[in-house]
């Protein structure tokens, strides 16, 4: 039976594969397009620029440290392929105040022109068992992780529209497809983005604009490095079943494909949750016998 449900899966994936060519927009060309990065100075955001930069886009960093930026900017401008090209700083909590983050937008579109493509880079993370996570952090995660990518996306929304055309993308996390030990505060503020990615393509589709999201694994950026400091011990076990990417290698995947939509890949996800379960329940039974080991002594 289980033979039979695996063959079913793989057959359901490959259609698809087969099929998207089909259903799939006409790529965008990223020559003299301006795409828009906002937690730009860092890790995938700054790949995803570097890797758009190559291929002839105009770039607008978006973060809200100025010297990390600047620092950025000298990296993404060694990518150049033609002396036209311009890379645009811009620093901003994109999670605070949305008439400000619409005012940057803005100054960013008389500069560089209409936004082509949006890239909603910008999030944090912190891992903890539940009770152990402080209050104030679910809130901190909701509003950087989840308002951080909608009053981007809100500031470029009338402009796409107008001229028919765009492209948004959502980076979100494996987090974000199912639910995982030691991310309560984490993973609600990545699936609020798939929901809010979906309700979103519905809306704006018969304009010509896409909506994708990308779910990449744990990959190797100072904010996992900061992540790890309190990553309960089923987290870091879990997480290492994936492995650890590099940015660099995230960012050609995202801007490649720009296509991991509408949870193709939360079915097979759904799999892995059996063998997490185990590992939490091996973890706990080495906490039991630690304690009870304790007592004894």
């Amino acid at each position: 039976m289980l033979l039979v449900v695996a063959a079913f899966i793989v057959a359901f994936v490959l259609l698809l594969y087969m099929i998207s060519p089909l259903i799939s927009p006409k790529p965008l060309k990223l020559n003299g397009a301006h795409v828009v990065v906002t937690g730009g100075s860092s890790g995938i955001g700054k790949c995803i620029a570097i890797e758009c930069y190559r291929q002839g886009a105009f770039i607008t960093l978006v973060a809200r440290d100025e010297t990390k930026l600047l620092q950025a900017k000298k990296e993404v401008e060694k990518f150049a392929i033609n002396d036209k090209q311009v890379v645009l700083c811009i620093s901003v909590d994109v999670s605070s105040d949305y008439n400000q983050v619409e005012s940057v937008i803005k100054q960013a579109q008389e500069k560089l022109g209409p936004v082509d493509m949006l890239v909603n880079c910008a999030g944090t993370s912190v891992s903890g068992k539940f009770e152990e996570v402080e209050v104030d952090r679910f809130k901190k995660l909701m509003e950087v992780n989840y308002l951080g990518s909608v009053y981007p996306t809100r500031a470029v929304i009338t402009t796409m529209k107008e001229r028919r055309m765009g492209r948004i993308m959502f980076v979100s996390s494996q987090a974000g497809q199912i639910g995982l030990f030691g991310y309560t505060a984490y993973s609600p503020s990545k699936f609020a983005l798939r929901g809010l990615a979906e309700s979103l393509q519905m809306e704006i589709k018969p304009y010509n604009i896409y909506v994708t999201v990308a779910y990449p694994p744990d990959t190797d950026t100072p904010g996992l490095a900061e992540e790890n400091k309190t990553k309960p011990l089923e987290t870091k076990l879990i997480s290492e079943t994936s492995g650890v990417c590099q940015p660099e290698q995230v960012a050609k995947i995202v801007v490649r494909d720009a296509i991991i939509t509408m949870g193709l890949f939360r079915t097979i996800a759904l799999f892995y949750l059996g063998s997490f379960d185990s590992i939490v329940r091996r973890c706990m039974i080495q906490r039991e016998q630690s304690k009870s080991a304790d007592k004894r002594e």
